[in-house]
């Protein structure tokens, strides 16, 4: 079964006036805006052509995702995508207010589409994302709004709103909470695997007056795209990955010139769903805001700044959370260990539910435990040889 990758240069002889714009094309361009874009020289009016052409030679650490600088090169040279026109580039990352937001518009026949990028790999990003469990909006979410009217100012065009994972969630804020005036010129929003959101997001009319246009699809074994609140219906997509790795746009199967449609997500998606769900139910907005400012400020002793950092050092960089952790305050730590105990709290009940309802078979749940005792050995075997 192809992918995105596959799909260009399958059809990249096709432009769009030949053949009409589609969900594939949908998921390109949501994924455009995850590009190395603050790496080149970006004119206020650059191709797809001319950003594969000055990103060639970019090394691939400096692409999000292994797939994204294949991806480009290829976009580059189909017919179908070479001349789109993208404009309007803005990207923030501010440490201190813990945002992390880019966004793209690329000029399509007739329309516009606003692609807004996903969490990156900075750990304030992955913070960022984690703020969502305990606040109404975060900082990304307000520059998506103020992105959004600012465009829509500068040109005539109608707009499709798009963005994988976080970026879906974006897209769909921007269209809720723009300006009124903007609201009709919003044709659909795209959103890849994107969480939801606070109920006091889910329960405005403004929500409910964008519901209809919103476009959801979720792997079959989702977690990100089934955090939080979610009103609109989903599609569900075959993905040639497991688990977590599902979110991953590039393993989403497609055939023709959709993507392929499953029945349902998978019991464990529906476990971590049910876990997650549970687990927020006992737990205060400030007492995760208290457990999830503690954990980033353990991990920051570190010195990392990205995700990737833990590949190098990695047992000295845990030795050194570890130790950090060991020398908090009782009542930090006392906290940490209540909102941890109420997790795996959440995780035992969920799956003792699930096989009361003969939803998940025995060899699940001893995978899952099993899985759990291995990581709590290796911690204490960390732990011990760091020491």
């Amino acid at each position: 079964m192809i992918n995105l990758i596959d799909y260009v240069k399958a059809n990249g002889n096709y432009v769009l006036e030949e053949k009409k714009m589609n969900e594939i094309d949908d998921m390109i361009f949501a994924r455009i805006s995850y590009m190395p874009f603050k790496y080149i020289d970006m004119c206020a009016n650059e191709t797809i052509e001319s950003i594969a052409t000055k990103m060639k030679d970019l090394e691939q650490a400096k692409y999000i995702w292994a797939d994204d600088k294949p991806f480009l090169q290829e976009l580059g040279k189909a017919k179908r995508y070479k001349d789109i026109v993208v404009t309007d580039y803005v990207e923030i990352l501010d440490n201190s207010a813990e945002k992390q937001f880019a966004a793209i518009t690329i000029s399509l026949p007739k329309i516009k589409y606003i692609s807004y990028r996903g969490t990156d790999s900075t750990l304030v990003g992955w913070k960022e994302d984690f703020n969502m469990s305990f606040m109404e909006n975060v900082p990304s979410q307000i520059e998506s709004v103020v992105y959004l009217n600012d465009v829509a100012k500068k040109y005539k065009e109608d707009f499709i709103l798009g963005g994988h994972s976080k970026g879906g969630n974006l897209a769909v804020y921007a269209a809720v909470f723009c300006e009124d005036e903007i609201k009709p010129k919003i044709k659909k929003i795209i959103n890849a695997d994107g969480p939801g959101f606070d109920k006091s997001v889910i329960q405005t009319p403004e929500y409910r007056k964008v519901l209809k246009k919103i476009e959801t699809y979720i792997p079959q074994s989702s977690v990100v795209g089934r955090l939080l609140e979610h009103e609109e219906e989903y599609q569900v997509i075959k993905s040639n990955q497991k688990g977590f790795m599902q979110h991953d746009i590039f393993s989403w199967e497609i055939e023709g010139d959709k993507l392929v449609r499953i029945e349902r997500v998978t019991t464990n998606s529906e476990i971590f769903n049910g876990i997650l769900r549970d687990w927020l139910k006992n737990t205060t907005p400030e007492e995760r805001k208290d457990f999830i400012d503690m954990l980033y400020e353990i991990i920051l002793t570190t010195k990392a700044t990205e995700v990737s950092d833990f590949r190098i050092d990695t047992v000295k960089k845990i030795g050194q959370i570890l130790t950090t952790y060991k020398n908090r305050k009782e009542e930090d730590k006392k906290e940490i260990e209540k909102m941890i105990k109420l997790l795996i709290s959440s995780t035992i009940k969920i799956i003792r539910e699930s096989r009361r309802n003969e939803k998940v078979k025995w060899h699940n749940q001893a995978s899952i435990r099993i899985h759990l005792n291995k990581s709590i050995h290796m911690g204490v075997f960390i732990w011990e040889e760091y020491q």
